[in-house]
């Protein structure tokens, strides 16, 4: 069929029917849409999405994040698919270890949920090329993610590879697994235009492509506004309530593919810090709006291993999505969230088969309702304004904090509000189990600095850092001699670079260094140097600190040396000698093998620049999670058991003058009991005698309660409101809930106040405090993994304050049993 009349049928057919369906395979379900949600199997669904990448973490770690992400109320587990780690060179493919993506999909099948597979293959996702295969560059004429035939060749053929690899496996919801939705491209609105006429076509050949494969399930395009039916549009970012127009079809559902739960961190930069409240103020808004599909970016970032992470992006991915890097709940959004998603499944009958309305409730105040034919009832109370206020809803009173959204899955009883979070605080701990503190338990080898008349590779310019390193190093060496016929002189050597970072070494000594920032990757370089009568050789190391992952013309991204001139003459336009990688690189010396090639020394008393590491050790006992403490190194990159757990640059400071990354996640899956060979390879001055292994976990649980507060959406009786019913819920009351983790309980409590207590940060008495708190919390709790207090004052003996609001605020010790 001509391409015309293919897109012509497909407009036809959606003008025709209400839902989209596709096809289903023998044992297989059905995936359709319509305009208000995903179908599967002929039932309409809300569905609760999270992100939970593959590579960024481990095959033993995935049965444990899919339950916890399931036990939070999460649907479906949404992915990525990574080209370069499956296809690192040109029709040589890998799916082992932590690329087994089949593995991982079966793992999502075998606990109940579904699976968005987002192909791309072009994903950004903060990661190496964003996630294309460097090998592409080379390809004569190509350029990427346009109407360009050499692109569209090699992104087919993967496309196609990862589709027949599912289907092989019987993956897709249509043959029977849990695969419900696939995405092809990724956010390509944000270039499209720089594309000009090249960029329509493609996004119509792509669409076209992905949808010719035969999946059974629907395509998406996140961040594409007029991708082709029929592929469904989606929306990207923190506020898609807010900010998303709408689906492009009344016949597609409204679906948002990332809503950011934090923010990818890069060096020299803070945190980014999002509240449990504003992630679920902007879900409640979305559903209100007829969203049905939502998706958390990420509900586990974990951990960029290697050289993965993109251009100055940190080694530690998201942790502080629901899930830390670690695989821990982040208490309270992981559990604010599981209460959000049960209040709005509480509403799903109205929801999906009722009809909207919307009322003004003032001027920043909204209510939407959903009813049902058989007299279903659901209402989201939305205050816009930052103040608390009280509004009137169908003739009763309701106080809506600011910024926030009350869900009644009765129309009548509040049984969730974005802006009262009941759930516990959790404090994440690092324990230090092994310390690498003499220098007796190191040995260290200091990396060759090469010479021009040692190189191999000449030309005479300065070349580009990226084409040359080809991804497989961080690393490029420039050299060039000078020759003098007088005395030691003094001089002066300026460097322009354009990225990531440049060491200098002049006869074989470091005289300086510089970087740039995710900002701003240029930098110069200016510093005094001595030069000795007859031959002297500069050698300036160029580093990379990750590969870029966005951008039009991806494939023209250049980085390292544009300009050097010493003492005012210009070198650029010179014979320069080059080597790529170090030699410790090329020997592999940071495995057993590898090792043995070298010859180490005992650590001395002083460190000095660009030096390997090496040390051996025992796991410490347990199964907590591990991590590396580098506070005391400056920039480099560490190896365990000839896995790299990531690149690290503690000596790049934020503006508060800490590290962006202090720890460093070692998985158990990468030890053995004993004779565990750690390698370091440190560019500047870091000592690794400061070095600690420590555990993480979470030692302390706080929770902080008014008697405001409402119970937890699973005391909710009836989704069928009686009378009886209805009275009941009004009678639910409001509960401190403490939970340790597995295999731990609470063995004190650290502090109790029913009165008017402080908050988790202040942990301080109110003015009105009730004398038998602590005693009545510990008979309660202590010895337990578990425990609930009622905030009432009948429970503490009287009270304490009449006439006053009063709360419980509980923090409690959890140690191993």
């Amino acid at each position: 069929m001509e391409k015309v009349g293919w897109w012509q049928w497909c407009k036809c057919f959606l003008a025709l029917l209400s839902t989209a369906a596709f096809g289903i395979g023998a044992g297989g379900a059905t995936v359709s849409y319509d305009g208000r949600s995903l179908i599967i199997d002929g039932q309409p669904k809300i569905l609760f999405s999270g992100s939970i990448h593959y590579p960024r973490s481990t095959p033993e770690m995935w049965p444990s994040l899919i339950a916890k992400a399931k036990e939070g109320g999460i649907d479906v587990i949404q992915t990525y698919v990574f080209w370069n780690i499956h296809e690192p060179q040109k029709g040589q493919y890998d799916f082992s270890g932590r690329g087994d993506i089949v593995r991982f999909m079966k793992e999502i099948q075998a606990q109940g949920l579904y699976a968005c597979l987002r192909i791309g293959p072009f994903i950004e996702s903060e990661w190496a090329y964003g996630g294309l295969p460097f090998w592409l560059h080379d390809i004569p004429g190509i350029i990427f993610r346009s109407d360009n035939e050499p692109f569209k060749l090699h992104m087919q053929s993967f496309t196609a590879k990862i589709v027949n690899k599912m289907k092989s496996e019987n993956l897709y919801a249509s043959q029977g697994g849990p695969i419900i939705l696939s995405q092809i491209e990724n956010e390509y609105k944000l270039v499209e235009a720089a594309f000009h006429e090249s960029g329509p076509p493609y996004v119509r050949w792509a669409a076209e492509m992905a949808v010719g494969l035969q999946t059974g399930v629907p395509w998406i395009m996140c961040k594409q506004d007029d991708a082709p039916d029929p592929v469904i549009n989606t929306c990207n970012g923190m506020k898609c309530g807010e900010t998303f127009t709408g689906p492009n079809s009344p016949n597609k559902p409204s679906l948002w593919t990332e809503n950011w739960t934090s923010f990818y961190q890069v060096y020299g930069e803070e945190t980014y810090m999002r509240s449990a409240e504003d992630i679920a103020f902007n879900v409640a808004l979305f559903i209100a709006k007829n969203g049905s599909y939502v998706n958390y970016y990420m509900y586990h970032g974990g951990t960029n291993f290697g050289r993965k992470a993109s251009a100055f992006v940190i080694t530690s991915y998201y942790d502080q999505a629901p899930l830390d890097e670690y695989g821990l709940t982040r208490q309270p959004k992981w559990g604010h969230l599981k209460e959000l998603h049960a209040a709005i499944k509480l509403c799903s009958k109205p929801l999906l088969s009722g009809t909207q309305t919307t009322s003004p409730l003032g001027p920043r105040q909204q209510a939407y309702v959903f009813k049902g034919n058989s007299g279903e009832c659901a209402a989201f109370l939305v205050n816009g304004d930052d103040k608390d206020v009280t509004i009137l809803f169908q003739n009763i009173s309701y106080d809506l904090p600011q910024k926030s959204i009350s869900i009644l899955p009765d129309c009548q009883i509040v049984a969730f509000s974005t802006a009262k979070v009941s759930t516990q605080q959790s404090t994440r701990s690092m324990i230090s189990k092994l310390q690498f503190d003499s220098t007796d338990k190191w040995q260290a080898y200091k990396e060759a600095i090469p010479n021009f008349d040692n190189t191999l590779v000449r030309a005479d310019t300065l070349l580009d850092h990226i084409s040359m390193t080809k991804d497989t190093s961080d690393y490029l060496w420039y050299t060039f001699r000078i020759e003098l016929d007088s005395p030691n002189a003094q001089s002066v050597l300026s460097m322009q670079s354009h990225g990531h970072a440049l060491h200098a070494f002049v006869n074989g000594d470091l005289v300086g260094s510089a970087h740039g920032s995710h900002k701003n990757i240029s930098f110069s370089l200016e510093n005094p140097i001595t030069l000795i009568n007859g031959k002297n050789t500069i050698s300036l190391l160029s580093v990379t600190v990750g590969l870029p992952d966005s951008g039009a013309y991806l494939e023209r991204k250049v980085a390292g040396l544009r300009r050097v001139r010493v003492q005012g003459r210009d070198f650029t336009n010179y014979t320069w000698g080059y080597q790529v990688g170090l030699l410790g690189e090329k020997l592999q010396i940071y495995t057993n093998l590898g090792s043995s090639k070298v010859q180490w020394e005992r650590l001395g008393s002083s460190t000095q620049p660009l030096t390997w590491y090496k040390t051996l050790f025992d796991a410490p006992v347990g199964n907590d999670p591990l991590a590396l403490n580098l506070g005391s190194m400056g920039k480099g990159e560490a190896w365990v058991n000839g896995q790299s757990i990531g690149r690290y640059w503690v000596s790049f400071h934020t503006p508060n003058g800490n590290p962006s990354q202090t720890w460093y996640n070692v998985p158990r899956s990468f030890l053995q009991s004993s004779g565990n060979l750690l390698v370091i390879l440190e560019e500047e001055y870091g000592n690794p005698v400061g070095i600690s292994l420590d555990t993480v976990s979470i030692t302390k649980v706080c929770a902080h309660v008014s008697d405001s507060y409402l119970p937890l959406v699973a005391s909710w009786i009836g989704q069928n409101q009686t009378v009886e019913t209805h009275q009941k819920n009004l009678e639910r009351i409001s509960r401190v809930q403490l939970f340790c983790p597995a295999k731990t309980r609470i063995s004190k409590i650290l502090f109790a106040s029913f009165g008017t207590p402080g908050d988790c940060e202040s942990q301080a008495m109110g003015s009105c405090h009730s004398l038998n708190s602590k005693a009545i919390v510990t008979k309660a709790c202590l010895g337990k993994s578990k425990c609930s207090i009622p905030v009432t004052s009948k429970i503490f003996g009287g009270d304490p304050c009449p006439g006053l609001p009063k709360a419980l605020l509980v923090e409690a010790q959890c140690t191993w049993q």
